[in-house]
């Protein structure tokens, strides 16, 4: 007797098997065969793009370098597992293991003995349901985990390794993986696959196509696209806070913005946004734009508008932005205000340079920044983070190195190395979406922000990452600038130091401990999410939370463990601390007052300079 319900459920699963496998199934072979000539046609003028400044001399090629750092640094690692027969072993036997028990579910699986509930991945990668349902795609999205995981594992086991070694090892074992990923290539990627299928070959086409574009587009170099550029465009879609520049120098712009309010505050706010970014960070959209919603508020906001560098500013090194840039500022906001005393917010490395600018001030007997705020900022680069994979000597010279010929670092370079911290959201998606999948990216703001970028002057960039990543100057008190030697705990004025709980440029921890050593009243505070989400938080959004008002004089995770979660946006709380130090107000101020005229509207035109 048959079991019509077994009978109709083997039927259902055929018939639903036979309909997954005609997803990979070419239907149209003539029309497949000639998307391939053309997929390769493209992929030829990628090459070219690719051979053609090399030929010329314009481009030189430092691959090797940084191989030769990983294989360097791997055999260190191998040295530990390989000096010990039997670790070795087991380390292999563990790998083995691991292989053997995934075959053998595989092959249960497949002939229906093993039933148990299938764990899906959170990971965005391995969203396809074929992942979990097509044996051959779920066997290789399985052994590419037990694979990585077995390589973190070497790593995190090694002993006697120093932590600068480590760090380095497990980033190499991050960007190895992240590219190996079986998601990221055609005949190992189920949706991939089935999309070339269903469009004969015509998302390769594109996809090729778009690389071409992006080599040429970088002379030479890959400049991959996050973002589809063609929907933004700075001064009328992104960073459109009306405003003028009522001064300049070769160092920067400064831009003072339109009030909003019948009265403002007394202080004017100077903003000091990092040099290796653009600040319309702080500006991307009416919506998330902190720089508007601080206007609201009843600030006269000043921002320094960093120039992007060429060959003339090689030499203009920590002091030349520290005087040209900070001190020209508040001479500005002076002359537009007659205001001496102002609050000062620095955001990451600007915010470094204002602490630094501090220190200095405060041995000069300058008083005109009564108040600093520091946006996911360091001053003392013992936990650096992630970033420190790039800084020891051999490193610096190299690029110092290479700064020498144009004297300045192309501003592709740190964009690639920001994006290569998180090689599995900020790389591989894209090289997927567009080379394979031949798609656009979405119109993303703080993506097209991201690939803005900015060069960096020579001396500029060797002093910071000699005195700050590579011999930590800044929080031991030996750093040297304008002749003399900065003491952070010289330091008075009170202090509002903003972390982010999962920022990996400038980790929460490190925030922590280098605002420990102002000589002031300093209130921290941690931010939800990273070094962007976490400071780019509008209160209309209702995102994140922050902490506050932990124990004093406590370790970190003490001062995290005992301190006050508040939902949404920190931005509230410190306004409110601005106008705890300083409430007085006066009649709102028109950019440039009576004695500076303005140049142009804001943003200004140095920001609009592209690389």
């Amino acid at each position: 007797m048959v079991d019509k319900g077994k009978t109709a459920d083997g039927s259902e699963h055929a018939e639903s098997a036979a309909t997954s496998a005609e997803a990979y199934v070419v239907k149209n072979p003539e029309a497949f065969a000639q998307n391939i000539a053309r997929m390769l046609e493209e992929l030829g003028k990628a090459a070219s793009a690719w051979l053609e400044p090399r030929k010329r001399g314009e481009v030189a090629d430092t691959d090797s370098e940084p191989m030769t750092d990983m294989v360097k640094t791997f055999s260190k690692v191998g040295e530990y597992w390989l000096s010990d027969p039997k670790r070795a072993i087991d380390a292999q036997t563990s790998l083995l293991t691991s292989y053997f028990g995934m075959w053998s579910k595989s092959i249960n699986r497949m002939s229906g003995e093993d039933d148990s509930p299938k764990v899906k991945t959170k990971d965005k990668r391995f969203s396809d349901p074929d992942w979990e349902d097509n044996p051959f795609f779920e066997f290789m999205k399985n052994a590419y985990f037990i694979t990585s995981d077995w390589a973190n594992k070497l790593v995190d086991e090694s002993e006697g390794l120093d932590d600068h070694t480590r760090l380095k090892a497990a980033f190499y074992v991050r960007q190895i993986t992240s590219a190996l990923s079986p998601a990221n290539f055609l005949a190992t990627n189920p949706e991939l696959y089935k999309e070339t299928i269903a469009s004969n070959g015509e998302n390769l086409v594109k996809g090729m196509h778009m690389l071409a574009e992006d080599i040429t587009a970088g002379k030479g170099e890959l400049r991959l696209r996050q973002s589809d550029a063609s929907k933004f465009k700075v001064g009328e879609n992104i960073a459109v806070s009306p405003g003028k520049v009522i001064a300049q120098n070769d160092i920067c712009q400064i831009i003072q913005y339109d009030p909003a309010t019948e009265t403002v505050l007394k202080r004017p706010l100077l903003i000091v946004p990092p040099w290796i970014n653009k600040f319309y960070i702080l500006d991307l959209n009416p919506k998330k734009s902190f720089i508007k919603w601080a206007v609201e508020q009843g600030h006269t906001v000043f921002v320094i508008s960093w120039v992007n560098p060429d060959q003339r500013h090689a030499g203009k090194d920590w002091e030349s932005y520290s005087r040209e840039g900070i001190s020209f500022a508040l001479d500005t906001i002076e002359k537009a205000t007659g205001e001496r005393e102002v609050n000062a917010i620095g955001y990451c490395v600007g915010g470094t340079l204002l602490a630094a600018t501090l220190a200095l001030h405060a041995q000069e007997k300058d008083t005109r920044i009564a108040a600093a705020t520091f946006f996911t900022t360091q001053t003392d680069f013992t936990y650096a983070g992630d970033l420190k994979v790039f800084v020891d000597e051999a490193q610096i010279t190299s690029i110092e190195n290479a700064m020498e010929k144009n004297g300045y670092l192309d501003g592709s370079k740190m964009a690639t190395a920001f994006n290569m911290l998180r090689a599995s959201d900020l790389i591989w998606p894209y090289v997927v979406n567009n080379y394979l999948k031949g798609k656009d990216p979405m119109p993303f703001d703080l993506l097209y922000w991201n690939s803005d970028a900015t060069r960096m002057p020579a001396a500029n960039h060797s002093y910071h990452l000699r005195n700050c990543y590579l011999e930590n100057n800044l929080s031991q008190g030996k750093l040297k600038l304008a002749g003399k030697t900065l003491k952070l705990a010289d330091i008075k004025i009170p202090i509002y130091n903003l972390a982010a709980k999962e920022d990996h440029i400038a980790p929460a921890r490190s925030a922590y401990i280098g605002g420990n050593l102002f000589g002031g009243d300093v209130t921290y505070v941690m931010a939800g999410s990273g070094h962007i989400a976490g400071v780019v938080n509008p209160p209309a959004a209702g995102k994140y939370q922050f902490w506050t008002d932990g124990p004093d004089n406590a370790e970190f995770d003490d001062w995290v463990a005992g301190a006050k979660e508040t939902p949404g946006s920190w931005w509230p709380h410190w306004h409110e601390w601005i106008r705890a130090a300083s409430d007085e107000e006066v009649p709102a101020r028109k950019p440039g007052g009576k004695k500076l005229k303005a140049i142009e509207d804001a943003p200004g035109s140095y920001v609009r300079v592209r690389v």
